[in-house]
């Protein structure tokens, strides 16, 4: 009996430091700070049947990494998990836009395969990606090339609307909406970039 009040102690002592070693990654993961410089655009989110056909084009699956660069509300992180089952990383660097993709990470259930992290994206490592999805200005699709270069032979990088002046696309699909009643175009690139060589071009 003595030795059981012993042991018992020590186990709930184990039980109370691992849980709020648990708390304190939580609270570390989730935590936001104010941004180091204002947003590069508006938050406008892509329309979810966008969405589907930017993964579709992507060719997705379980096995990829998804990076959503300017992840916005977690739409596209978001059904990448649910709808594939792959891992996928939302990059934002607004604090509302993160507590936002964050509790919609934590409603959907797909916390297990979806983090959300604050950060500039044009200081990121993009290469554990196998997949990049933007829907950005065209002037910062250009400036994210360096990164993209980076990328594994084979990654995929889709875009919502903007192509990427001076990389040649693998693929260009509009799409009629018949719930909205307009075109979009989703733009498909496949690492190594194909650059196109601008200074043999006529100008307009």
């Amino acid at each position: 009996m003595p030795m059981f009040r012993r042991v018992f102690p020590a186990v709930a002592l184990l039980c109370v430091l691992a849980a709020g070693t648990a708390v304190a990654q939580d609270v570390v993961e989730n935590k936001t700070e104010a941004p180091s410089r204002e947003p590069d655009v508006i938050f406008v989110p892509t329309p979810r049947e966008v969405v589907a056909k930017m993964l579709e084009l992507a060719r997705v699956t379980k096995d990829d990494l998804v990076y959503d660069l300017g992840c916005g509300d977690g739409r596209i992180v978001i059904m990448a998990a649910r709808k594939y089952g792959c891992r996928a990383v939302g990059f934002d660097i607004d604090p509302e836009r993160i507590k936002e993709s964050r509790a919609n990470v934590a409603k959907a259930g797909v916390g297990h395969l979806v983090k959300i992290q604050q950060q500039d994206i044009f200081e990121l490592d993009l290469s554990p990606a196998s997949v990049v999805t933007l829907y950005l200005l065209p002037s910062l699709n250009v400036k994210l090339i360096p990164q993209l270069e980076k990328l594994k032979p084979g990654s995929r990088i889709v875009s919502h609307a903007f192509d990427m002046r001076g990389v040649k696309p693998d693929k260009v699909v509009r799409f009629q909406s018949k719930k909205r009643n307009r075109t979009y175009t989703i733009y498909l690139w496949t690492a190594p970039l194909k650059k196109i060589d601008e200074s043999s071009q006529e100008p307009e």
